[in-house]
């Protein structure tokens, strides 16, 4: 059960605020970015977030019940064909809330809410249960130590014979 907002409301009832948030959300997919007062963009990222979610699954009853919330087809054609493919391999945390400062008229506290379209970094995987030299391998890229003193012993000597011959070729 969605757990009820404390203290006002957006914009006196229920209703209202639904339609604000579903308005915010709207122009939010539409424009990749919103300046709004960070109430408004607390408030309108969990819908954002859970609006992206059901548009990555890409299903029709997926497609039907973010219509209920976006009206305007234009934004859910949008929202499905062109924001949900960049977000595909976010498993959450697509929007972003920065503080930009106070609004000059009333000092109200300002935020921009965007969509996060950077690619996602996958995690270091943790190293699989072997032995160090394969760990360092995995880790470092290079042979484990030992192989590296036995090719720097080998290289040494390839590098004496090659000099021996320049020395013969000289006298």
């Amino acid at each position: 059960m969605p757990k009820p907002t404390k203290g006002p409301r957006l914009g006196g009832s229920a209703s209202h605020q639904r339609i604000i948030l579903a308005n915010l959300a709207s122009q939010l997919f539409e424009h990749g970015r919103i300046t709004t007062t960070v109430t408004r963009a607390r408030r309108v990222q969990p819908l954002a977030e859970t609006l992206i979610t059901k548009a990555k699954r890409g299903d029709l009853h997926s497609r039907r019940r973010v219509a209920r919330t976006i009206r305007d087809k234009d934004v859910l054609r949008h929202l499905f064909d062109d924001i949900a493919p960049v977000l595909e391999g976010r498993e959450g945390g697509c929007t972003r809330i920065t503080r930009i400062g106070n609004r000059r008229g009333d000092n109200a506290p300002m935020a921009v809410l965007e969509i996060i379209t950077d690619p996602v970094e996958s995690k270091a995987s943790a190293p699989a249960a072997g032995t160090v030299e394969d760990t360092v391998e995995d880790v470092v890229g290079e042979p484990a130590a030992d192989d590296e003193e036995s090719s720097s012993e080998d290289a040494p000597a390839e590098d004496d014979a090659s000099a021996d011959a320049d020395t013969a070729d000289e006298a």
